[in-house]
């Protein structure tokens, strides 16, 4: 039996904090077989493809009104909370 190759997907999520906290911003990154390919980043407040392949997640995630609104929430949720 031929073994399949493996293609890894993951997300990172990195908090960027200025002056203290008055500045703070939210980049998550979507990786697959090791290359970014959609981001958000809460200073745009949007997804944004970084290849060809994160096109249509992007437009899709970025056309969800709902997901949008707790993505941009995510800044405070997960970034000021955790400071």
């Amino acid at each position: 039996r031929e073994t399949r190759p493996n293609f890894l997907l993951y997300t990172t999520s990195e908090c960027h904090f200025s002056n203290g906290t008055q500045r703070v911003g939210l980049l998550d990154r979507y990786f697959y077989k090791e290359e970014e390919y959609v981001r958000f980043d809460s200073d745009v407040g949007q997804y944004r493809a970084v290849t060809k392949l994160g096109r249509p997640s992007a437009k899709h995630w970025n056309s969800q009104k709902e997901y949008m609104e707790q993505t941009r929430a995510e800044v405070d949720r997960y970034c000021r909370h955790n400071y």
